[in-house]
């Protein structure tokens, strides 16, 4: 039986990675009525982790909790016997901005917070956390006192929310931290290797992309500075320069210095929850992709993951872009070994946006009549 996995990220601000999934598997099911279709949507720490371990077999349990500034919003988190898979973005990261308005120093990780203690509260015993895309830097002060962590001033009063409030910080009083996370095993899936401080820190790389001026790149900067000493005095450990402790804005750090967390590439989390290399043996093709393919790709995006995995057990692989700005010798070492792009269908890059679901069924059509021919064995999708 011709075999086929579909293994997209999701194509940002146009469809959902299991959207893009089905919409490949029906343009490949219009060519190839008797093939295997095997529907996988991944994610790479960011939004769509979630929907990804849902899509993989797990319980979606929702959650309402704090936005980024303030606001409450309904979230979830996913859940299989006592793993559950948390992410940051569907709570507290730059889409649940209202009306998109971006506050880099009063934005808060304490959503994110909440929903770890909801799911530790259920039960969970091992925890996966996506922390991609988040709205804040605040060096994970947020996260750290919706589990119960004291972040206090010199007066001995919580902290307020957000990075512009790290300045205040005086000590932490870690005491009431939730009494599972001692024996609670925290993953945090990245796809970010930067430190929380210095020239390529979580302020100076991010901050601009979290709408911060150059002064409160500086603000945040400093803030976290003090932060990571403040930290290293608690606990005895600088974990400031440890790579991916700037991920979400200081998130990472605070999870690993504080919490114990360790860190993992967040396509590779997400591909061993799916049970990715389960479905390569005897798979003609897999297909992956996401809404561009570039420089950033390179470094841990989920298509590269996806090709590097298949590619340890010879299986082709190839992309589904709505645009491709890398080289093919670039793509060549990723793994890849063509890239079908939706502008190549549809130049306008708003018809592009808009009509993303119709234009992959064309490309699966056109990826069925280059690379696979018919086939007329019974299909099967999983998804």
């Amino acid at each position: 039986m011709m075999r086929i996995v579909i293994a997209p990220d999701k194509f940002k601000g146009s469809v959902t990675a299991a959207q893009a999934a089905a919409a490949i598997a029906a343009g490949l099911r219009a060519e190839l009525p008797g093939a295997e279709l095997v529907t996988m949507p991944v994610a790479d720490g960011g939004d769509g982790t979630v929907d990804a371990a849902v899509a993989a077999g797990f319980e979606r349990v929702p959650v309402t909790a704090t936005g980024p500034t303030g606001e409450p919003v309904r979230a979830s988190y996913a859940r299989r016997g006592e793993v559950a898979v948390v992410e940051l973005a569907s709570v507290c990261g730059l889409m649940r901005l209202p009306g998109g308005r971006r506050e880099p120093l009063a934005s808060s990780s304490y959503g994110a917070g909440q929903v770890l203690r909801a799911a530790l509260d259920a039960g969970a015993r091992r925890i996966v956390f996506g922390v991609g895309g988040s709205a804040s830097t605040d060096g994970g002060t947020g996260l750290l006192q919706a589990l119960g962590g004291a972040v206090l001033d010199a007066r001995g009063k919580q902290i307020g929310r957000g990075g512009g409030a790290l300045r205040d910080i005086a000590s932490l009083d870690l005491t009431g931290l939730h009494p599972a996370l001692r024996s609670c095993s925290l993953t945090i899936a990245t796809d970010v290797d930067s430190p929380l401080t210095g020239p390529g820190g979580a302020a100076d790389v991010y901050g601009p992309q979290k709408g911060a001026s150059p002064a409160q790149v500086g603000e945040l900067a400093s803030g976290l500075r003090h932060l990571a000493a403040v930290v290293t005095a608690a606990t005895g450990k600088d974990w400031s320069l440890a790579p991916g402790s700037g991920a979400a804005g200081g998130v990472g750090f605070a999870a690993r210095a504080v919490l114990g967390a360790e860190p993992r590439a967040g396509i590779g989390l997400v591909l061993d929850l799916a049970g990715f290399d389960a479905a390569l043996p005897g798979a003609a093709l897999v297909i992956t992709g996401e809404g561009s393919l570039d420089r950033q790709s390179l470094s841990g995006k989920a298509p590269v993951g996806v090709a590097l995995a298949a590619g340890r057990r010879q299986v082709p692989v190839v992309a589904v872009a709505g645009r491709n700005t890398l080289t093919a010798r670039q793509l060549a070492a990723a793994g890849i070994t063509a890239v079908y792009t939706l502008g190549e269908l549809e130049p306008d890059p708003a018809l592009c946006h808009t009509e993303a679901s119709l234009l992959l069924q064309r490309v699966g059509r056109q990826i069925a009549r280059d690379r696979l021919g018919a086939g007329r064995l019974a299909v099967r999708t999983q998804s």
